[in-house]
């Protein structure tokens, strides 16, 4: 598995950063645990030694041990020095990429890998990166056998496994899924770092380049199979959840299409249409929202309400963003549900005809999203590329999490590590 030549299975790249340190400790708690076939040789990496030294000591210390292993290495580089990132994935199988914003930073990390012949997996939430690595890389990526898998972390491994879980649960044939997403915070509340609403803010300001992009990939349309699921409003009223909700705004339906076109056109799988909701309360805060909302795309179109909005997260987010990010204790009073409801056809029944007649409704739960279960979903992923390899997709490329893993065994691993998957009611005709 590791040569003299690659002395690492993994390299966690921007490791002292703010998500970087969490998934440094979910590494070392998954290093630890005995549930690997062998020993993980890894590394961090990133560009200030005593800093990679400090999450090391930090990562020990909350694992409750004097220090991580020799087994754990230090690499130097910097994504401004392409020859550092050469030889960092000249080094290791896959590096697991936590340097953000993706579009400003993504791409030097993603050739260094495909060129140098080690896998790469990421965090983004954010389509047009994704889907433009796919553009450029996904050839080359195939050529040399490597996978680079983007969307690893809350965004968008519950949603996209979620809806494979969804379909393999149903007795018949599932042609449609609405995910609806319920954020729970205790007495202090919840925060993002303001990294994320960086992504957020060039993300939203570049839309038009978003659809310019994907008519240059000039992808297959997606058959609708079944009846067409309807989309909803900008803000309703969810009789399932009694409170409002809005579509979510996050890369998880642009991910799970990809994975859906994926597995339709390589795998022959019936395609399930998908809408994504997240549940935001009573009237209040729908108010609420709507002004800071109309703000926002207000201030996101011009460079000066850019600079603004990245200067101040916390006044223009009604203090959701911070700088400093969540306090532990935020996080640890913080959970997810993901609840999909679901509606296909019964064993027998042809779905090219009549209305759907079987419902199922299945659940992701699991802790604090953003610095918990993305840990987790990303080292998870990562493990499951390095151990359930005859089970991807036997070609190199550029992939969504549901394409890659679809025959792994990534749900079984996320469900004995917090992130549950579960039926909430069987199917009924």
């Amino acid at each position: 598995r590791v040569t003299a030549q690659r002395p690492y299975e993994l390299v966690v790249f921007g490791a002292s950063g703010f998500t970087g340190q969490f998934v440094v400790e979910e590494v070392a708690r998954a290093a630890s645990s005995g549930e690997l076939r062998g020993a993980l040789r890894w590394a961090v990496a990133g560009r200030s030694r005593t800093k990679l030294q400090e999450v090391l000591e930090q990562a020990a210390e909350r694992l409750g041990k004097a220090a991580l292993g020799p087994e754990v290495g230090v690499l130097l580089c910097d994504v401004g020095d392409p020859g550092s990132l050469a030889a960092m994935a000249r080094q290791t199988r896959l590096v697991l990429n936590c340097v953000g914003p993706y579009r400003f930073f993504g791409e030097p990390v993603v050739k260094a890998c495909v060129e140098n012949g080690a896998s790469c997996i990421d965090i983004s939430g954010e389509p047009q990166f994704l889907e433009g690595m796919y553009l450029k890389y996904n050839e080359k990526a195939a050529e040399k056998g490597v996978y680079v898998i983007g969307s690893c972390g809350f965004d968008s491994i519950p949603a996209d496994m979620g809806v494979l879980y969804t379909r393999d649960k149903l007795k018949g044939t599932l042609t449609a899924v609405e995910s609806f997403l319920n954020v729970k915070s205790g007495p202090e509340g919840a925060c993002i770092h303001d990294g994320t609403w960086k992504s957020a803010v060039y993300g939203l300001a570049d839309q038009d380049n978003l659809k310019k992009l994907r008519k240059k990939i000039g992808y297959a349309p997606v058959p609708v199979v079944g009846a067409k699921l309807k989309r909803r409003g900008f803000v309703f009223y969810s009789q399932e959840f009694k409170q409002y909700a809005i579509p979510f705004m996050g890369s998880d339906v642009s991910v799970v299409k990809r994975s859906q076109r994926y597995l339709h056109t390589q795998l022959q799988e019936t395609p399930v249409q998908y809408g994504a909701y997240v549940n935001i309360g009573g009237l209040g805060s729908v108010v609420k929202l709507m002004i800071a909302g109309i703000l926002f795309l207000l201030l996101v179109k011009f460079s000066f309400g850019r600079k603004l909005l990245t200067k101040y997260p916390e006044f223009f987010s009604a203090g959701r963003f911070t700088k400093k990010g969540p306090t532990q204790k935020q996080m640890d009073e913080t959970s997810f549900t993901m609840t999909f409801f679901g509606e296909g056809y019964s064993e027998g029944q042809n779905p090219e005809n009549g209305k759907p007649n079987v419902k199922i409704c299945t659940q992701v739960k699991g802790p604090e999203p953003g610095y918990v279960a993305t840990p987790i979903a990303m080292v998870q992923a990562a493990l499951a590329l390095l151990e359930d390899i005859s089970y991807l997709p036997k070609q190199g490329g550029v992939y969504s999490p549901g394409a890659a893993f679809s025959k792994t065994k990534l749900i079984e691993r996320l469900n004995s590590h917090g992130v549950e998957f579960s039926v909430i009611s069987q199917p009924e005709v």
